[in-house]
Order: C-alpha cells, then sequence, then structure tokens
C-alpha cells in the first residue's frame, strides 16, 4: 500500500514522501512550516498527479532524468530521485499518477 509519510526535518519543518507499495520513495516535498501547511502539499499532490501538463521532465547537470510536480500556479509540490533513464523517470511518473490518488498518510513527526 502507497503512503505519505510525513515526518520533521532537523531545522523544525515538516515535510512528506509520497512512498509506493514497495516503500521506494516515489516523490519528496519540499519543507513546510506547518503541519497544516503540509498536508495542503499532499492535497495538492493528490489533485495534481493527474494532469500530465503539471509535470516537468528535466535532466540534471550529471545527465541524470527527474521530474519535479507543480500545482496550477506553477510552484514545485514535489521532486523525484534522480533516475538512469528517461524510461525509469516516466515509470516513475506513471507511480505517482497511480499511487497518490489513494495513498494514506503516515504521519511520523
Amino acid at each position: 500500500m502507497s503512503k505519505f509519510e510525513i515526518t520533521t526535518r532537523k531545522n523544525g519543518e515538516t515535510q512528506f514522501n509520497l512512498k509506493a507499495g514497495n516503500g521506494q520513495v516515489i516523490l519528496a516535498s519540499e519543507g513546510y512550516s506547518s503541519k497544516s501547511a503540509c498536508l495542503n502539499g499532499i492535497e495538492s499532490v493528490r489533485k495534481n498527479s493527474q494532469d500530465d501538463s503539471r509535470y516537468d521532465k528535466l535532466t540534471s547537470s550529471n545527465g541524470k532524468p527527474y521530474f519535479n510536480l507543480k500545482a496550477s500556479n506553477g510552484q514545485i509540490i514535489g521532486a523525484s530521485e534522480m533516475y538512469e533513464s528517461v524510461a525509469s523517470r516516466d515509470n516513475g511518473i506513471e507511480s505517482v499518477k497511480k499511487n497518490a490518488p489513494e495513498a494514506e498518510i503516515s504521519d511520523l513527526t
């Protein structure tokens, strides 16, 4: 079962990771100043994950593909890991689309 894990960073900010059923992180959030803002971020991922136009497919300076998921206002709400291939990155996007809508929330704060 996929899940959003909410954790607290060392600097006190709250963040979430969307994990696939196998436990792999498929999307990581920015740091939020409050848990309520973090929960709003999760809802934004649920809403925007189904819209292909919300995904920016990018390549890092070292040549590794990755993606960002953006909200309707253009703000990045989640970033992927670095992948070894474009096909792997595209599979990561499909995994977010599949897992985000029904993922449970696990609050580890």
